[in-house]
């Protein structure tokens, strides 16, 4: 089992939304997540080898 992104989660709620530390500590994870999913959306990690290939037909760049 993976430990809790501590840093992440801290560097997001502190940083990105801004959270006072009382109010960031009294966040559930599941209420942390459903913030990080409305702002980041709810990618749970970087492309893949298929979808950036589909991303580069469907989105080429300009000749």
């Amino acid at each position: 089992m993976t430990p809790f992104p501590w840093e992440a989660a801290m560097a997001f709620g502190l940083g990105v939304l801004r959270l006072p530390p009382t109010e960031f500590w009294r966040m559930t994870p599941r209420e942390l997540a459903a913030a990080w999913g409305a702002i980041m959306g709810d990618r749970a990690g970087p492309l893949g080898r298929d979808e950036f290939n589909g991303l580069m037909e469907r989105f080429p760049d300009g000749r």
